[in-house]
């Protein structure tokens, strides 16, 4: 790229999938929206975007939630939710198809109805699916360029690629989450309220040693939980014992 501007752009492109890769990697934060507002920011920001949201599908439901937004309306957006044949949103979420509109007003597809409960119309829009293992988990939109009319091409290929990575950190959080809980399910289950409360709280904890060491003691007590009822006694004799012993 010789323009500055786009070989400026490439750059801040390039550390947030940096960024979102390394996440990718590592234990994700036990918050899933903190992870997706992180985002929706930073998509606002590398597309010069007067607002930006993701929205992920419910497939229980048939329907696609906002869960996170930045810029104008963002407040009103978070919690709404469209069905998957629906606006602009619901039409990429539905297909798998990205879509750059320059003029919604004139795009049958555009739910003006659904923009105007948010206070804030779009006069452009480009929408990207998120996409993992062939299928569309959410959609990413950012609208209205601030420093042109519209979208161009090269926009719609940057969303593409930091959309591709977005949806992979946005799998692994949810992957975490769900792992989380169910971790924190059984733990419950074999001992004290007190303890699992603290076992929980350690696991939210931004220290990564700490939830490593965490998952590790929760996947030993998993195994315990498979095992028949006298293997479970024997193993919650020796940790009481044990428990004793270092209160000492």
């Amino acid at each position: 790229m010789n323009d500055p501007k786009e070989s400026s752009l490439a750059a801040q492109l390039q550390q947030v999938l940096l960024a979102l890769e390394a996440s990718g990697r590592a234990l994700l934060p036990s918050s899933n929206d903190n992870l997706l507002q992180t985002i929706v920011e930073a998509a606002a920001r590398i597309f010069g975007a007067a607002a930006a949201s993701i929205a992920l599908v419910d497939e229980r439901a048939g329907r696609l939630v906002f869960r996170v937004a930045y810029g104008v309306g963002s407040e009103t957006v978070v919690g709404m939710n469209i069905g998957l044949d629906q606006g602009v949103a619901g039409y990429v979420a539905n297909t798998g198809q990205p879509l750059a509109i320059s003029n919604v007003q004139s795009d049958p597809r555009f739910a003006r109805d659904t923009a105007e409960k948010t206070g804030y119309v779009p006069r452009s829009i480009l929408a990207m699916p998120l996409v993992v293992e062939e299928r569309v988990i959410g959609v990413m939109e950012v609208l209205d360029k601030i420093s042109a009319p519209s979208f161009g091409m090269q926009d719609m290929e940057l969303l593409a690629l930091f959309a591709q990575q977005a949806a992979l950190a946005i799998h692994q959080s949810q992957h975490f989450d769900a792992l989380n809980d169910a971790l924190i399910q059984n733990i419950r289950e074999l001992v004290s309220p007190e303890a699992a409360v603290d076992i929980q709280r350690a696991m939210q904890a931004d220290d990564t040693a700490r939830r490593a060491e965490v998952l590790e003691i929760a996947r030993l007590f998993q195994n315990i939980a498979s095992l028949g009822e006298a293997e479970r006694r024997a193993c919650l004799q020796i940790l009481e014992t044990f428990g004793e012993y270092a209160q000492r």
